[in-house]
């Protein structure tokens, strides 16, 4: 896909996605979040980036945990899911934190503004996942940090059908690097070639749990990176593709519920 084509779908389809992605992928990604934190450990006084905030779950952390001294700016190429985050900070009373629309390879801050930054599953999505990841080491301060989340292997991904099944009804593939950056040593590559230092990765196993067919299904179309195509299906074809990939995934199924399995990687790295 086009790159400029690219950032539009993603841009306009998180638009779509945002209240089924917090309602139904949030919960479950939470612990994410909560990982890349940790490994991050951002520290009173600091100003952090989030890109590809989405809701703003990390960022929401980050805030936290760098108190009234600091300072965090989480950003997303979506405005609904920007729109959301500022709302819920304002509902919270959190003054330290602010919120940008804004490109992950496109970063309008001038170099080293930022101790920290993180990225919890973003990385998957920018046209060019290597740009976005040298914007974040160019606004980094020397010595700052680094933290990030992706998606692993789509062989231990157990809804990772979606994207076949959907591209079968659109004219180009809905987001075909996916998986790009959950490969072995990809991740670490990737930021080895930006030119941060000190890399370390990990790759863990998780199962998410939805509790029914409806929520499952509502979660991987409305609320994910297929959500623009989605949208756009007839009704009937939208019970076409729900039969499809629930026959991908029957032998997740737990009674009502499923078991679905994932691979997460993680990675830090030094300015």
């Amino acid at each position: 896909m086009e790159p400029k084509l690219h950032r539009r779908v993603q841009r306009y389809g998180w638009d779509k996605a945002v209240q089924d992605y917090d309602t139904y992928f949030v919960p479950l990604l939470r612990r994410c979040s909560e990982r890349v934190i940790e490994l991050l450990d951002p520290q009173p006084g600091e100003r952090v980036l989030d890109v590809a905030t989405g809701t703003g779950v990390a960022a929401f952390m980050a805030a936290e945990c760098v108190g009234t001294d600091g300072e965090v700016v989480a950003t997303d190429i979506s405005e609904k899911m920007v729109e959301q985050t500022a709302d819920y900070a304002r509902a919270q009373g959190i003054t330290n934190m602010r919120t940008e629309r804004m490109d992950a390879e496109e970063l309008s801050f001038v170099d080293g503004s930022f101790d920290a930054a993180m990225s919890v599953l973003g990385l998957v999505y920018p046209a060019d996942p290597q740009r976005a990841i040298e914007e974040m080491l160019r606004v980094l301060k020397p010595g700052g940090r680094a933290a990030a989340c992706v998606w692993g292997r789509r062989e231990r991904c157990g809804w990772a059908e979606i994207f076949p099944i959907t591209d079968a009804r659109v004219e180009s593939d809905v987001c075909p690097m996916f998986f790009q950056l959950g490969l072995p040593n990809a991740l670490t590559y990737a930021f080895d070639r930006a030119g941060f230092t000190d890399i370390r990765d990990e790759r863990i196993d998780v199962t998410l749990t939805f509790e029914d067919a409806e929520h499952l299904c509502q979660a991987v179309f409305a609320g994910g990176p297929v959500a623009l195509a989605y949208s756009k299906f007839a009704p009937e074809v939208r019970e076409q593709v729900h039969g499809e990939f629930l026959a991908s995934v029957a032998e997740f199924r737990r009674g009502e519920a499923f078991d679905i399995p994932g691979e997460f990687v993680f990675v830090t790295a030094r300015k």
